[in-house]
């Protein structure tokens, strides 16, 4: 076999064996430098493991981590829940677009899934329970609409996609997923009220003295909360800051808020916040490492190469190559969590993408849109096994709910593939580089 071979066969070997993806990518690249260089070459692993992280813009992923902690713990969820609650008032499906639209605000924020669906689920499904809404149903809707957190700014796997795809300017990823990111809050809201009216959940629920606040005194507590995204989007926009920065100001600003606004967060929860974000972003941080072995590995091997024209001599036609790479995304995306596939896709897709003259910020976009489909896809489903922990549910028994979500979004998904001025208008009006 031949040295490209022994390295995909190990790395597969590993995943099925359950080794994590780190390691699978680090032992699987040191396979192939052995089979197809030289033994001697392992004294590479140190200076190929530091210089994948060795990059001032991967400081945004931790601070845009330690900020969806702070605002989880300063209350903010709740506030918001109840200024949209009192927006949108009891009705048919109202709980529903409250979870939709409380994620999708709080993806602004973190730039996190799994933090937007611990933190709204905690608030969200007590009251849907009590409405009528079926634990399986309310937790997949949640997990379904925190993974639009992947697409709406900051978002952490688009900071990693412009760390890994040069010359994409991340400003542009940022507001190139706006629209998409509203688009497939929409297409997941539209399945979710027409099931609420055809099964009666909701309507004329009796609100609870929190559900009774005014618009207007709602809208006063939720304002901290409202105006992160403006923060941070309007000084990446004035060019106030750079994106690393505004991760800082994000940090800075969920600390007062949490201590002297919503004054839930103490500087004991603060230090012990330093320690999860420091722990979640260790993970993320050792895969992208790892992931630095096995990437100078294929590189040199050219097996990114190799796979890459094998996947373009398979057809002319660019359309059906991109169904066929959004379909090996998903798959993916089932298995794998979005830094992974970042890391062990794009080296392959690249050149791919070059070959097509796709253009790199929408084929971002649209990748993006896929892993977030993956995000609460069984088997591996991040969003969903967060959800189904704070329901206490099995995560079996929400997968029809989840079958009718992925559809709604692979919906919105095909949209931004035929429409690329969905993606591509915004950032061009902001003058920015696509």
């Amino acid at each position: 076999m031949t040295p490209d071979l022994w390295m995909l066969l190990a790395f597969a070997g590993l995943l099925i064996a359950g080794v994590p993806v780190a390691f699978s990518l680090a032992l699987a690249g040191s396979v192939g430098i052995v089979t197809g260089l030289s033994p001697d070459m392992l004294a590479t692993l140190g200076t190929n493991t530091y210089n994948s992280i060795a990059k001032y813009p991967l400081i945004a992923i931790p601070l845009f981590i330690l900020t969806g902690l702070i605002f989880e713990r300063s209350g903010v969820a709740l506030r918001l829940v109840r200024f949209a609650q009192a927006l949108i008032g009891p009705r048919h499906g109202g709980l529903a677009l409250v979870a939709v639209l409380v994620c999708m605000i709080m993806g602004g924020m973190s730039g996190s899934g799994p933090a937007d669906a611990a933190a709204v689920a905690m608030v969200m499904l007590p009251s849907m329970t009590k409405a009528g809404y079926p634990k399986p149903f309310s937790a997949t809707l949640i997990a379904a609409s925190a993974s639009t957190a992947i697409l709406i700014p900051p978002s952490v796997a688009l900071i990693l996609y412009s760390i890994v795809v040069p010359g994409v300017d991340l400003r542009a990823l940022f507001a190139a997923g706006l629209f998409p990111g509203i688009l497939a809050g929409l297409s997941l809201l539209i399945p979710a009220m027409l099931l609420a009216k055809r099964y009666g959940w909701e309507g004329s629920t009796p609100q609870s003295d929190a559900e009774r606040l005014s618009v207007g005194a709602a809208f006063k507590q939720a304002l901290p909360a409202l105006f992160a995204p403006v923060l941070i989007l309007g000084g990446l926009r004035s060019g106030l800051f750079t994106p690393t920065e505004a991760a800082v100001v994000a940090v800075a600003y969920g600390t007062l808020v949490g201590l002297f606004l919503t004054r839930e967060l103490s500087l004991k929860d603060l230090w012990v916040l330093l320690g999860e974000a420091a722990i979640i972003s260790g993970v993320v941080m050792l895969i992208i490492a790892l992931a630095g072995v096995f990437a100078w590995a294929g590189t040199m091997l050219g097996t990114f190469r190799h796979l890459a024209e094998w996947m373009i001599g398979l057809t002319d036609n660019g359309a059906l190559l991109l169904v066929l790479v959004m379909l090996t995304v998903l798959i993916a995306g089932m298995l794998l969590d979005a830094i992974s596939i970042y890391l062990i896709l794009m080296p392959i897709l690249i050149p791919v993408m070059q070959h097509f003259e796709w253009n790199p910020v929408w084929f971002g976009i649209l990748l993006a849109m896929n892993i977030a489909i993956g995000q609460f896809t069984p088997p591996v489903a991040v969003n969903l096994m967060v959800t189904t922990e704070v329901a206490k549910i099995r995560l079996e028994h929400t997968l029809g709910w989840a079958l009718v979500f992925v559809a709604a979004m692979a919906c919105a998904m095909a949209i931004v593939a035929l429409f690329p001025g969905i993606a591509l208008w915004l950032p061009t009006v902001l003058g920015y580089n696509v």
